[in-house]
């Protein structure tokens, strides 16, 4: 799992997406993000005025855990690479959040059963194997009542995912994945929208991102 394509990146394709190929990819070179929190999670998160528990998942290095952190949530922040756990609890040594943020590699599913409910769930552009329906499915139960659900991935359309063919088949469409979600527990956005980055040669390019928002009933 990773932070975001927002961030200067490795282009390299991977060959499956399971926790040994992240953590290879990790070991790769010394940083694989750029180290600033993903400007979506950003978007959604800056104008709550309540920071509680968060639960973040697909942590990366670490830049959106300390990000909540610095915003006054106490974060419990899950990613499958060691490598990518070791550089994050070292930037949130250096942000001095460290006491905010618990980092751990167990499976998502065991975290929320034995450690939840979080009044903020994110999880943004991970590309689990089981899929984006998989994702919302497992996330929902760790919402507490009147939390907020946060995930956002590659829209199939998005020009990234659709050069790389590990994005390709995880990228989701925001209203396919909503329909987990009962409507009588859950108040649901499901929107796509774009937003402009730049490669790493300065070049502007347009994304397009699912975003899945959704408020449990307190």
């Amino acid at each position: 799992m990773n932070e975001g394509h927002d961030h200067s990146h490795d282009d390299e394709p991977m060959r499956d997406l399971g926790r040994d190929s992240w953590e290879a990819r990790y070991r790769s070179r010394p940083a694989i993000w750029s180290g600033q929190p993903n400007q979506p999670l950003v978007d959604e998160v800056e104008h709550l005025t309540s920071p509680g528990t968060a639960l973040e998942v697909g942590c990366g290095e670490g830049a959106d855990a300390v990000w909540l952190a610095g915003q006054g949530w106490l974060v419990t922040a899950v990613d499958l690479s060691t490598t990518a756990l070791e550089r994050a609890r070292g930037r949130a040594q250096e942000a001095g959040v460290a006491q905010h943020i618990h980092f751990t590699d167990d499976d998502v599913a065991d975290v929320i059963a034995h450690h939840g409910p979080w009044n903020l769930v994110t999880s943004l552009y991970t590309h689990p194997e089981q899929g984006g329906r998989w994702l919302v499915e497992t996330l929902a139960p760790g919402v507490a009542p009147g939390g907020m659900l946060l995930v956002i991935g590659h829209h199939p359309t998005d020009p990234h995912a659709q050069e790389h063919e590990d994005l390709r088949d995880t990228a989701f469409a925001a209203e396919d994945v909503s329909d987990v979600l009962d409507r009588a527990e859950w108040e649901v956005s499901a929107t796509l929208r774009e937003r402009t980055t730049r490669d790493a040669d300065g070049h502007e390019r347009l994304l397009r991102d699912s975003v899945l928002v959704a408020r449990r009933h307190g």
